[in-house]
């Protein structure tokens, strides 16, 4: 088991006033090694401060975060996260970008070793030595990717990291990222507002319910393995069985948001 989530709630105090504001209530939620979990909801449901809590940048005010049978009380080397903003260091190039978090860890020169494979792996080789800040926000990210997975973490968190990309850029940047979930064999856990981004790359969906954020719904995806076994990405999109699951999602979500208003 990689990461139980048990009874996990979130209330934040109150503050000028106002009162205080439950963000999750009692999450509920196994994630098994080498699952792609992706979480989906209304903005304001939940979805980044469940990541938070995974990241251990946010503590539960009830209940508690397992990874693999030991409670998260802070952030780890055993988890990174991916963000929208790739929060690269802009007076590094990327080789050094890549390796950062090796060498902050003693990796010394053997960090850059680990960091040309994933540089390699991403689609990066030849840039090694450009700014970071010269590149387009397709290869920033893929920088990001390759930071993460330097520092071989058990999962990788993915907080909407391709949210900011063009629609062309972010769906070849969804068939690098399961192309890369199958060959490192991790565990990822995402984020997203895409009802489509959703359903191809999961293994499994889950999607919460306005505030206070909880686990309305949840699906076994198949999608994202067909794709890998070699279907094009366009013709899995474009199956009936997507396309159906896709509405029923939509209508969760809309009629989760009536509800709230």
């Amino acid at each position: 088991m990689a990461l139980e989530i048990c009874e996990a709630s979130v209330i934040y105090p109150a503050q000028s006033g106002r009162a205080p504001v439950e963000a999750l209530s009692k999450i509920d939620l196994t994630v098994e090694d080498h699952d792609f979990v992706v979480a989906l909801g209304a903005s304001g449901c939940g979805k980044s401060t469940l990541l938070n809590l995974i990241a251990g940048f946010l503590s539960p005010s009830s209940g508690k975060i397992m990874l693999d049978k030991t409670e998260v009380s802070g952030p780890g080397a055993d988890r990174s996260v991916v963000f929208q903003k790739h929060a690269l260091l802009p007076w590094l190039n990327v080789r050094d970008n890549v390796a950062f978090g090796l060498k902050l860890r003693g990796g010394g020169a053997a960090a850059y070793a680990v960091a040309d494979r994933f540089i390699a792996l991403l689609g990066l080789k030849g840039f090694e030595k450009s700014p970071v800040y010269a590149l387009s926000g397709g290869m920033q990210q893929r920088v990001g990717i390759a930071r993460a997975l330097t520092c071989d973490p058990k999962i990788l968190l993915m907080d909407e990291p391709l949210g900011a990309l063009d629609a062309l850029t972010r769906e070849r940047a969804q068939e690098l990222i399961l192309d890369i979930w199958k060959s490192t064999g991790k565990t990822v856990f995402l984020i997203t507002h895409s009802v489509e981004e959703a359903l191809f790359m999961g293994t499994r969906l889950i999607v919460m319910s306005p505030r206070p954020g909880r686990i309305a719904h949840r699906f076994d995806l198949p999608f994202s393995r067909r794709f890998l076994d070699g279907a094009p990405a366009r013709q899995v999109k474009a199956s009936s069985e997507f396309i159906d699951l896709r509405e029923e999602v939509l209508r969760i979500i809309f009629a989760d948001e009536e509800q709230a208003a």
